[in-house]
């Protein structure tokens, strides 16, 4: 179902109704344009890198204790890229004047009664472009992407009371909470809350 385009294959942009990038922000704010990258280079995959390096060192619990050194996130970043490649995982960043600032990943490959699904993995923004909404703007080009992997159920799981609600503001239903089931960065049990969303057809899509 992965559809490639023919043209800059580095990345493309994540276009939403009549054709308007989804870009962050509220009313004006500082913009980061989002767009799907399908072959990561070197430095994509050093952007990507610093940011999870950032949001780890900020305390965020997503897979890794402290500290992460950006040669070990540079390494986990290269076997996404190879997903990627496999079509088993559309990879997400929006990107500001300094680079990339945040990402997301969309987890296509699931077992063979699940088409349907797709799990919303890591969504990290660093710590320069919190609060002026590349968090909203990476999960609606997310659900973007979704819907044209022919996506109609997206999960996801967070340990962050900030990520908590922009789900539910964006319209997630939140499933329940398992407590201590993770760890935070420095140590110290995490709890996790789980979310799903329904994905209804694009309008635009005729």
């Amino acid at each position: 179902m992965t559809r490639q385009p023919t043209s800059d294959p580095a990345g493309s942009r994540i276009d939403g109704p009549g054709g308007a990038a989804h870009e962050p922000g509220r009313r004006g704010s500082a913009s980061a344009p989002v767009r799907r990258l399908w072959q990561p280079d070197e430095a994509a995959l050093h952007g990507l890198a610093a940011v999870l390096v950032d949001c780890v060192e900020g305390g965020a619990s997503v897979s890794f204790m402290s500290p992460l050194s950006h040669e070990r996130a540079l390494a986990w970043w290269r076997g996404v890229a190879e997903g990627v490649a496999r079509g088993e995982r559309a990879l997400l960043v929006a990107e500001d004047a300094q680079g990339i600032v945040g990402t997301v990943q969309l987890v296509l490959a699931q077992p063979e009664n699940q088409p349907h699904r797709a799990d919303v993995s890591k969504m990290l923004v660093h710590r320069r472009g919190r609060r002026r909404g590349i968090g909203q703007a990476l999960m609606r080009a997310a659900e973007a992407v979704a819907r044209d992997e022919g996506k109609t159920l997206l999960v996801l799981d967070t340990g962050s009371a900030e990520a908590e609600r922009l789900y539910e503001r964006t319209g997630w239903v939140r499933v329940g909470t398992i407590p201590g089931f993770a760890l935070w960065p420095q140590g110290g049990p995490c709890d996790t809350v789980f979310f799903y969303r329904e994905l209804a057809p694009d309008p635009e899509a005729g």
